[in-house]
């Protein structure tokens, strides 16, 4: 099974500082967004870690491509802690593919078929971090108890947010804590007009199907090929399931705002 990360966009809400920097390698305490959300993948079960890169981006490769020169350097000067990390992060299942028009999340998925085999995979949105990486190991649990359903995590939101994110349209499952069968997903509606206040968070294990999909799907909210529209096709086949998440289990880079906030908050987790 593969891990997706889509990395290709711009990170405008974060210009200029990423007009030479992408934002996927902001720091967070002490690395790089995007480490935590590969390192994320690769402890939940994935066997290899793709990310759908922008071909600007290359200091994301570099970041997880081994560097033995400067691995001798730091050894030289006694810096085995730092040597050992380098190697470490340089040596990670990381492969790339790449989206060279920035045509929606939908279409980013899509470059990546020919890495999933016709498999189930996850999509890990690099927006948001799980450092105690317990999302996905639920998500496929309940995966498995539902003959390979596709599988979404949801995050409770207050009324005042509905309006900004994917909400899905489900209830409780019997006997299943935290888990709901999803009928429907409904983009960014009005409070008035939303069935239930569960945003989608930004992590997905998604069945073969979706990919498939995805294949023939056209641009539509925005011009852009969109992964709610093949989320919204597949529930016509096959079942759908949802693992309620809380605010403690992830945490937002997607702003400066939130980043700034989640660097605070796992700054004081870390040395508390």
């Amino acid at each position: 099974m593969k891990a997706l990360i889509p990395a290709a966009g711009m990170g405008t809400r974060f210009l200029p500082a990423t007009k030479a920097q992408p934002k996927e390698m902001l720091l967070v305490v002490d690395r790089p967004v995007i480490q935590y959300v590969v390192e994320e993948g690769l402890a939940s079960g994935a066997d290899e870690v793709v990310i759908v890169n922008s071909r600007d981006k290359k200091s994301i490769e570099k970041h997880f491509s081994p560097d033995p020169e400067l691995v001798a350097t730091l050894r030289a000067r006694g810096k085995d802690a730092y040597a050992d990390e380098v190697e470490r992060v340089g040596n990670l299942n990381v492969s790339y593919v790449y989206q060279d028009e920035p045509l929606g999340l939908g279409h980013a998925i899509h470059c990546a078929a020919e890495k999933t085999a016709d498999e189930p995979f996850f999509v890990l949105l690099g927006d948001v971090i799980v450092p105690d990486n317990n999302i996905c190991p639920r998500m496929l649990e309940v995966s498995r108890a539902h003959g390979g359903a596709s599988v979404i995590a949801v995050l409770p939101v207050p009324d005042e947010q509905v309006h900004r994110f994917g909400i899905i349209d489900g209830a409780p499952v019997e006997g299943e804590d935290g888990v709901w069968k999803v009928n429907s997903l409904v983009e960014k509606p009005a409070l008035e007009d939303a069935p239930s206040n569960l945003s989608v968070f930004g992590r997905y294990l998604l069945s073969a199907r979706v990919m498939e999909l995805l294949a023939d799907a056209k641009p539509t909210v925005g011009g852009e090929i969109q992964l709610t529209d093949a989320l919204d096709a597949v529930l016509a086949e096959e079942e759908m399931y949802a693992v309620v998440i809380s605010d403690e289990d992830g945490f937002d880079t997607g702003t400066v705002e939130t980043w700034l906030d989640t660097n605070n908050k796992l700054y004081a987790r870390k040395n508390g």
